[in-house]
């Protein structure tokens, strides 16, 4: 099929044969659609999980956040781990072993075994978006770079949108186990692809500093649990929130420390000098907190206040994907024909524009306005994710491909959990301020009179009518305190406006010219 001409002795950038580039590319996009969809595909199936194992509901978030803590361990030694076995044996034995961990959390019989096969998932599945995104610029010449990128983003973005769709739909119409096993015809099929097109990349022997590895997984998982855990133990009023947030403090600073001393640290120094990357991790984090966080708040409030069942909620989120496809269509054609400062400054624009229409949002409104909202967001997630991505390696060495493509996903995941934690843990406490500040002016005084017709339906008891008022203002204390969120959302998308105008134009990376496959 093909065999290496390297040009850069670390990874070239391959040219395959018509065939060979698109079944390659297909199947590069299995494996990144496997991981990102089971990013929120559970979320839905989780109260028929805690059902079915006798699970409370603190202990059942376990099967979220062992997922997730392993996964942010796992990504940042992609790229020693690539470099020291192959990255095609690394690739295909991680869609293997996604696979399996994915039948194994189907066949889960207790919480304790479905916590551990996710935590096997989550490693295993930590690999495969970084490699893909190395790979995607490796087979596509620079010209075809944002095509690339909008094809990849495709999946990373449209997927955790489709998750709660899918997965509602076979919770829903089948069992909750559905949820794992759908992956198991997708993971063989890219096994076998892999296995036959991809090419086999060189070994590098290099050194491993275990120490900076382990101040960096420490500082991780103590932050992910400090953050998943936060909310349900009220923060700084818990020894463990205390106990987790030094780690991640102490532990990042050393780490710190350990990158700039070591001789053969775990990230070479000299990726963060390039400004147009140190800068794309930073968009890459405010990246995340919208996208995830997003879609965090939306279905609880279309479920909880709109009435809508959790797939309509799903379908009514899935319009925020078209406008994401079709904007990374677009995005892909115009990065290196448009500046790619101006695709960015564009799609922050419209970000910003739909938090500014979600923050209008009323009790009594209709579905158009979340559908029109959710496209604008859609559309300028993709004007962003695309030119951010050519720009961010468009100065960076071949060489340091895959592992500055997990720093990037790594920096999403960390955008993610924290806009997460901050949005949740301000919904709650907004709530109960806005409850207080309605009720302070609910007395008997500044009450009408209840017609008689409506003191039968409740009985005739005045206890009652005070209830049914307190269920209305809780509703209203909760739409607040949901607009709150996006109000604040939309004001970090402003702030962010700004870090544009620090970015530099492209220039090619060296070691990016295309390399001839026989």
């Amino acid at each position: 099929m093909a065999s290496a001409a390297a040009q850069n002795p670390h990874h070239p950038t391959l040219k395959l044969d018509g065939l060979a580039h698109g079944v390659l590319t297909v199947s590069i996009m299995m494996a990144v659609l496997l991981q990102v969809l089971d990013t929120t595909i559970a979320n839905v199936a989780l109260p028929h999980m805690r059902a079915s194992m006798s699970a409370t509901q603190e202990s059942i978030n376990w099967v979220l956040t062992s997922y997730i803590v392993a996964s942010a361990i796992a990504i940042p030694i992609t790229g020693w781990l690539a470099d020291r076995v192959g990255r095609k044996r690394l690739f295909v034995w991680s869609v293997i072993a996604f696979t399996a961990a994915s039948v194994m959390c189907a066949v889960a019989q207790n919480l304790t075994e479905m916590v551990a096969f996710r935590a096997f998932q989550g490693v295993s599945g930590a690999f495969l978006v970084p490699i893909a995104q190395a790979l995607l610029f490796d087979i596509n010449p620079p010209v075809k770079h944002g095509r690339a990128m909008a094809m990849f983003g495709m999946g990373v973005m449209i997927g955790p949108i489709l998750g709660p769709v899918l997965g509602g739909w076979l919770t829903e119409n089948y069992s909750w186990r559905w949820v794992f096993l759908v992956n198991l015809p997708v993971g063989v099929v890219c096994t076998f692809l892999l296995i036959r097109f991809m090419p086999s990349g060189e070994v590098r022997k290099r050194n491993f500093d275990l120490f900076g590895f382990f101040l960096l997984a420490v500082a991780l998982g103590s932050m992910q649990l400090m953050l998943d855990r936060g909310q349900q133990l009220d923060w700084f009023d818990s020894w463990e929130v205390w106990i987790e947030a030094g780690l991640a403090a102490s532990c990042t600073w050393m780490f710190i420390v350990q990158l700039s001393t070591a001789k053969q640290p775990l990230f070479d120094p000299k990726m963060f000098v390039d400004r147009n990357f140190g800068f794309a991790l930073v968009f890459m984090v405010v990246t995340g907190v919208l996208l995830l966080a997003g879609l965090a708040l939306l279905p609880p409030l279309l479920q909880t206040l709109f009435g809508y069942s959790v797939l309509d909620s799903g379908f009514l989120t899935a319009p925020r994907g078209l406008g994401t496809l079709a904007s990374m269509m677009l995005a892909g054609r115009l990065t290196g024909r448009v500046d790619a400062r101006f695709l960015i400054f564009f799609g922050i624009s419209c970000l910003a524009l739909s938090l500014y229409q979600m923050s209008g949002f009323t009790l009594v409104m209709g579905s158009r306005l979340i559908i029109v909202s959710g496209i604008i967001q859609g559309f300028g997630l993709g004007f962003i994710f695309v030119p951010l991505q050519s720009l961010a390696f468009a100065s960076l060495p071949a060489s340091y491909r895959t592992t500055g493509a997990a720093l990037l996903n790594l920096c999403r995941n960390i955008g993610g959990s924290v806009g997460i934690s901050v949005v949740t843990s301000l919904l709650a406490r907004n709530v109960q301020i806005s409850h207080s500040d309605l009720a302070a002016h609910i007395t008997g005084a500044t009450l009408p009179p209840v017609p008689p017709s409506l003191v039968s339906q409740i009985g005739g008891s005045a206890d009652a009518a005070m209830a049914m008022l307190d269920l209305e203002i809780n509703r209203q204390a909760l739409m607040i305190a949901y607009i709150d969120d996006f109000h604040l959302m939309m004001l970090v998308t402003l702030a962010s406006l700004p870090l544009v105008f620090l970015l530099r134009g492209a220039k090619p990376a060296a070691g990016s010219e295309p390399v001839v496959m026989d």
